[in-house]
């Protein structure tokens, strides 16, 4: 094969090449915009309104896609994801969640849950984190069966005044 032969083969490979390249580089930026939409979908609240008063914080939660209160925050200075659940008796951690933010486990005790009873170890939280409003010493369990979101139960929120007008969550922390 002469030179003149190998010279188009060359060209329809580089070719070939570069719209390889676009095409990889169109599904990534696809995948990129989808992923962080449907993140958006999910937790519409990982940017969080806050309004302070004199009397109160106060943090505006949008319901999800699934009718659901899901919102960016806090566990000890660390950044979560809440699920947030008033069938919850306390904030409910899984176990994998737990270890990463360094928790200990405390007494095990039953837990009965959407699954049935199960054991579940004790923990206290530092604080815990929703926008301007900041509880401390909140009760809390390991759930070493979960592998989902950090519930975020009524050991948190029965220290708020709560209410739902439409789609919104209004949380109130009152300030003495």
């Amino acid at each position: 094969m002469t030179n003149r032969e190998q010279e188009p083969q060359q060209s329809n490979f580089g070719r070939g090449m570069l719209y390889l390249g676009a095409i990889l580089l169109l599904g990534l930026i696809l995948v990129w915009y989808f992923d962080g939409r449907l993140n958006q979908l999910y937790n519409p609240n990982s940017d969080i309104t806050s309004n302070k008063t004199d009397n109160y914080n106060e943090v505006i939660l949008e319901r999800n896609a699934y009718s659901h209160y899901v919102t960016s925050g806090k566990i000890n200075g660390k950044d979560v994801e809440f699920f947030l659940d008033t069938g919850a008796t306390s904030v409910s951690i899984p176990e994998r969640i737990a270890q990463r933010l360094g928790l200990k486990k405390g007494r095990p005790y039953q837990a009965s849950t959407a699954n049935g009873i199960i054991t579940v170890y004790a923990t206290t939280l530092d604080n815990v984190q929703i926008g301007n409003i900041k509880l401390r010493n909140i009760e809390a369990s390991i759930n070493p069966q979960s592998n989902d979101d950090i519930l975020l139960g009524m050991s948190f929120l029965k220290h708020l005044d709560f209410a739902q007008q439409g789609k919104q969550l209004i949380l109130r922390q009152n300030i003495y």
